[in-house]
């Protein structure tokens, strides 16, 4: 199923499959960078990486794959799509929220494509009475929330609360993703190589000064370096540093997007996406995705200037680098207790060794987002696709 190395196409049209051909598009993903840190975590984190430590390579592999028959046979069994109430939330007021209204009405697009009845609501003070109301309760929610309260796992506890099923991750699950510092550690007890890195508050630099603090990173970590909030999307507050004179404006850049800076070791590379979606307990691995840019850096000019990025789908990279980031979004997606849909970003590094960089659990859905790209170049119809994972979801019957 897999795609010429080429980039994929900016949006499916009908219910066909478009062929993959060349376009120069912006998307959402992580910046190139390094990335990893075993920092003090909480119990409850605590007890996340005693399970990542029980994650073995050899029981990720032998975890039955989804085929594209499977996936056409779940999108079959959606006979009475219309009797159902389907409900994107979008939206919200994080820097990510022109992005997230965009995924939300893309979703829904397709899902009304597909015969669904599908509802689009914004996150604010009108949502709960919606949600709560007989009239208008749907049965089942997708959160297409990016950035804080959608990917922090507050609408996902507000879900749970109003015993709603949804699509994605758990409430715990995708705290733990959003916090970076934390869900690198619990990868790394899974197996999987993160850079070096360290996390420092704002405070830190105010108390200790902010020249000897610096002194300190460049004797530790030395140059390049990549700072970048520890939680947070589409590359905001992010700032890859060459030199010694950008770090203070590097780490203003990232304050100013949160009050924790995660600065990491920079790596070389290829940069890789891979999105994963599940049905019913069992993994869709789509191809790896590479991103190419002229300087090298994924960053938010990168994302919102068209033209000069590139994506190749599946990378470029060889059959057994292949398998391993393939492998490496796996683990992540079981370690971290993902569920449903996630995207995982790497550098594969000279060695051809994946480095982790982060884990999201609701990635962009947009018409030139990584997710949708790599599942076209597989030969999927996206309205299927989104049938198929919407019908998995029904069929468990969740309470969250």
């Amino acid at each position: 199923m897999a795609a010429k190395h080429s980039k994929t196409p900016r949006q499916q049209t009908g219910g066909k499959t478009p062929a993959v051909g060349k376009a120069k598009t912006t998307a959402s993903a992580t910046t190139t960078t390094a990335a990893s840190s075993a920092n003090t975590a909480s119990t409850a984190t605590g007890e996340v990486v005693k399970r990542a430590r029980r994650t073995s390579h050899r029981s990720i592999r032998e975890a039955t794959p989804v085929t594209m028959d499977d996936v056409l046979s779940l999108a079959s069994k959606a006979t009475k799509r219309a009797d159902k109430s389907l409900l994107v939330i979008c939206g919200g007021l994080s820097h990510e929220r022109d992005v997230s209204i965009s995924s939300g009405h893309r979703v829904q697009g397709f899902l009304e494509e597909a015969g669904w009845t599908v509802q689009v609501h914004d996150m604010d003070g009108s949502l709960l009475p919606y949600l709560t109301d007989e009239s208008t309760r749907p049965d089942l929610v997708w959160p297409l929330l990016h950035g804080a309260n959608g990917e922090d796992g507050s609408i996902r506890d507000v879900l749970e609360m109003a015993e709603l099923p949804y699509i994605g991750s758990r409430a715990k699950a995708s705290r733990t993703a959003w916090s970076k510092p934390i869900a690198k550690n619990v990868v790394r007890m899974a197996g999987l190589q993160t850079p070096h890195s360290v996390t420092l508050p704002e405070s830190m630099f105010r108390e200790l000064g902010v020249e000897p603090v610096i002194d300190m990173l460049l004797g530790s970590l030395g140059l390049p370096l990549f700072i970048k909030p520890t939680m947070g999307g589409s590359a905001m507050g992010c700032t890859m540093v060459t030199e010694q004179s950008q770090l203070t404006q590097a780490l203003i850049n990232c304050f100013a997007y949160g009050d924790v800076a995660l600065i990491e070791q920079a790596v070389t590379g290829t940069e890789v996406s891979v999105s994963i979606l599940e049905f019913d307990g069992h993994p869709l691995v789509l191809p790896p995705l590479e991103i190419w840019t002229p300087s090298g850096t994924y960053d938010f000019e990168a994302r919102s200037t068209p033209g000069p990025t590139e994506f190749y789908v599946p990378a470029r990279l060889d059959a057994k680098t292949t398998q391993a980031v393939s492998d490496a979004a796996l683990t992540a997606h079981r370690a971290l207790g993902l569920r449903d849909i996630s995207r995982t970003d790497f550098i594969v590094d000279a060695q051809g060794q994946p480095q982790f960089l982060e884990s999201n659990v609701a990635p962009g859905m947009t018409d030139t987002s990584l997710l949708p790209q790599s599942a076209l170049a597989a030969g999927y119809n996206l309205p299927e696709l989104y049938t198929a994972l919407v019908q998995s979801v029904l069929d468990q019957k969740r309470t969250d």
